[in-house]
């Protein structure tokens, strides 16, 4: 994500996150940003989108027209300020940043872990139930097996990593000896 685009989507995804915290409505929220954010990948609207011939009032109705039942109100209001202010290239990344706020205002970690094998759910659910314990927070555990661990596991939580893999070790290892 560019530094300006996440610059410039900052207030809109803090704004939303303090609006659906008043509402109680993060889900929904995370339902209609996701909606719209589908909407503006489409290459077609991007299209229109980036097109300065295409007046921004059709623009506007056409998203809103698109949009029907999955905006409320409020939604309709936030896609009429995002035309207006010609920020709708940077809707990724107000998701990307809401769903960031969304998940600590939940006091939701998601974790990523990597393996050199397969992990079994119960596994999954040791770790969760680990790191639940450690960092006070509900976990969300994606995995994805990573050959080139030779073995055991690395985890990104946040800024922690954990790094259990043999991989990991031998690279430990190399660096004391000076390798």
């Amino acid at each position: 994500m560019a530094v300006e685009a996440k610059t410039v989507a900052r207030p809109y995804a803090e704004a939303i996150a303090e609006c659906a915290r008043r509402t109680d409505s993060f889900d929904h929220w995370s339902e209609m940003l996701a909606f719209l954010a589908e909407v503006v990948k489409e290459p077609s609207m991007a299209l229109l989108i980036r097109d300065p011939l295409f007046a921004r009032s059709d623009l506007e109705k056409l998203l809103l027209d698109l949009g029907g039942e999955p905006l409320d109100d409020e939604g309709r209001n936030l896609v009429r300020l995002l035309v207006a202010n010609d920020r709708l290239g940077v809707l990724p990344e107000i998701v990307e940043l809401y769903e960031q706020l969304k998940a600590e205002e939940q006091q939701i970690l998601k974790v990523e872990m990597y393996s050199a094998y397969a992990i079994k759910p119960a596994q999954e659910k040791q770790i969760a139930a680990a790191l639940k314990a450690r960092l006070g927070r509900e976990i969300i555990i994606s995995s994805e097996k990573t050959p080139e661990l030779i073995g055991g596991v690395v985890i990104r939580a946040g800024d922690l990593v954990i790094d259990g893999s043999v991989r990991g070790k031998l690279q430990r290892l190399a660096n004391e000896l000076e390798i």
